[in-house]
């Protein structure tokens, strides 16, 4: 049996004076414990509306959740004694302290002074912010900012986690940091629902991954499976000369199954291919028979970015309704 399970969920919008939003349709989707199951799908695929039903901020038209066996229809309450959130905003009072906020959202789970004071202060050292726990979140970073918010999500040492674009927004090494930490709390047993629109997130942590669009669910597998759905491989050359472009454009042509992909610049080219060695030989061969020079040379299977965009025909910073309507 799935920790966290979802069956046919649905739930519409009707804006006023706009068209009516299928925000989720038919939407199922299965979690096992100790797992994390990445949500991709552009702006409006229902990502952020899927988390709100499971977390019972939210009611769906029909359809049923739970998370252990519990109902999250039927009894809300317990769900949320049981459960941790993080949004794409650090949901934190900018006035109190660090530690402050910890210890306000442990007194109300109703921990008790004691207990709230020194949950606070294991979540301070954990998410290493023991310099700023004491001074005003207002002066924060964005990366801690968004570490506060997480350790607030886990006063309670919840055994399922939902994150809901938890980086966005944060420079590359405090987005590798916040991934680290929730790598480590996966492997003490939390079970993580992550959405997200960084196909490198997913790639990075996701057990296993859901693509849903339009309220429905489209593809799902391991990173893995899903690049094998794509299919292929790329060949990709960097050229010493943008002059040198049109003539390594036909190579690459020749070999390839797509069009040649020709960065700004005209330097960096790459295309599909059937067979990736083989190719990646002939490519060598033609520019060296033709005297260009080249910096670098390379075969790459195909990345997240291909899957979502094979699958969903479009990329994953598409802009939609869903966000408006919730």
């Amino acid at each position: 049996m799935a920790f966290i399970e979802a069956t046919d969920l649905v739930k519409t919008y009707n804006p006023k004076g706009a068209p009516v939003v299928r925000a989720l349709d038919g939407l199922s989707l299965e979690v096992p414990r100790g797992t994390v199951l990445g949500l991709l799908g552009p702006n409006g695929a229902g990502k952020t509306t899927t988390a709100k039903v499971l977390t019972t901020l939210i009611t769906p038209d029909s359809g049923s959740a739970a998370i252990d066996g519990i109902d999250v229809l039927r009894e809300p309450d317990r769900i949320r004694r049981m459960i941790g959130a993080s949004g794409q905003y650090a949901a934190v009072d900018e006035n109190l302290t660090g530690f402050e906020n910890l210890d306000m959202i442990g007194r109300l789970y109703h921990l008790g002074g004691r207990q709230s004071r020194a949950r606070a202060r294991e979540l301070i050292d954990l998410f290493d912010l023991s310099e700023a726990g004491n001074r005003p979140v207002k002066g924060f970073s964005g990366g801690m900012r968004r570490r506060i918010d997480l350790a607030g999500a886990l006063v309670i040492n919840p055994p399922v986690l939902f994150l809901d674009e938890p980086t966005t927004g944060l420079d590359p090494r405090s987005r590798l940091g916040l991934w680290d930490i929730i790598t480590s709390l996966v492997d003490g047993g939390t079970t993580v629902l992550l959405t997200t629109q960084y196909l490198e997130e997913a790639d990075r942590l996701a057990d296993d991954i859901v693509v849903i669009d339009e309220g429905k669910v489209i593809a799902r597998g391991t990173a893995d499976e899903l690049k094998s759905q794509v299919g292929g491989q790329r060949v990709e050359i960097s050229l010493v000369s943008g002059d040198d472009r049109d003539r390594a454009v036909e190579i690459l042509d020749r070999v390839g199954t797509t069009s040649t992909d020709v960065t700004a610049d005209g330097r960096t080219l790459s295309t599909t291919v059937a067979d990736g060695p083989a190719a990646l030989q002939q490519v060598l061969a033609d520019v060296r028979a033709l005297g260009i020079q080249l910096h670098d040379a390379g075969m790459q299977r195909p990345t997240l970015d291909d899957v979502f965009l094979t699958i969903t025909g479009r990329t994953a910073s598409h802009d939609d309704k869903e966000e408006a309507a919730a």
